[in-house]
């Protein structure tokens, strides 16, 4: 009898560990990048068109006009920011949000959804829970999208901005993202410079490009010229600090120095950028 039992339990615990893998009918998928210094990333389960009807106004399709959808497959779709941040305008606290919409064909809405549990449950949707809802237009993709897909792109040169995209069949919409990283560097630049001297170069090239302090950008950058008198590097941005300030005097002083060195140096993208400038200051 015991070995019966044995024999019994034995079964049960394979066939409680054997299980058959087969591939997802809607596999997930994930993207991320940083924008800024802010880390956005999405997951998401990714449904295929497989010859149905997507979005249209008619009642049979997957995603009729009109009505909420989960922006994918089983739970949805979720879109995390590692910073406060700015979604089509709108203040948008770090944190997690399920990504819901109501497509239509010349407008969806858009809710980034503090509650991420609602998962596929939308009858329990509570429009109290938004973080953000906003409208975008979609527009008409060239060729076929057969598996829904999200993208981060169109990141500014400032790496200020960029835009959520979802492209499947023949739509895509976007959403646009701000951050904002200047409280982070501020932070970093105090605590950096403590550190080392050689972070007042950062620091002062950013105060520039930034269009900071530049009585403070000029003390920085002669701590980090002092520090390394040979870097033509240093010396280049200090003649920059120098013109923007108008003291052209010491801009060129510094320029040619730069030249010089970059030319010990062999640096030729250095030689042409202090020629460049020297020729501004005449």
């Amino acid at each position: 009898m015991k070995k019966s039992l044995l024999i019994a339990a034995l079964a049960l615990s394979f066939i409680a560990e054997a299980q058959v893998q087969t591939p997802q009918a809607s596999p997930p998928g994930s993207v991320s990048t940083t924008v800024g210094l802010t880390d956005v990333k999405i997951d998401y389960f990714r449904p295929r068109v497989k010859g149905r009807k997507i979005f249209t106004t008619d009642a049979s399709a997957l995603v009729p006009y009109g009505k909420i959808w989960r922006t994918g497959a089983n739970n949805g779709s979720r879109i995390s920011f590692s910073d406060d941040v700015k979604v089509e305008g709108v203040s948008v606290p770090k944190g997690e949000y399920l990504i819901l919409t109501w497509p239509g064909a010349t407008e969806w809405t858009v809710s980034l959804y503090k509650d991420v549990s609602l998962g596929g449950d939308l009858d329990s949707y509570d429009a109290s829970k938004d973080a953000a809802k906003f409208k975008v237009k979609p527009e008409k993709l060239a060729e076929k999208v057969e598996t829904m897909t999200f993208n981060i792109g169109d990141i500014s040169d400032d790496s200020k901005t960029a835009k959520v995209q979802l492209a499947w069949e023949n739509t895509s919409v976007k959403f646009s993202i701000a951050v904002d990283y200047d409280a982070k560097v501020m932070k970093s630049i105090e605590a950096a410079t403590k550190v080392s001297p050689n972070n007042y170069f950062q620091a002062a090239v950013y105060y520039l490009e930034n269009g900071k302090d530049l009585k403070q950008a000029h003390e920085w950058i002669k701590k980090a010229a002092d520090a390394n008198p040979s870097a033509f590097w240093v010396l280049h941005q200090k003649a920059r600090i120098e013109k923007a300030l108008g003291d052209k005097a010491s801009a060129t002083a510094s320029a040619n120095a730069s030249l010089k060195a970059a030319k010990d140096a062999n640096n030729r993208d250095y030689q042409v950028m202090n020629e460049e400038l020297l020729k501004s200051l005449k």
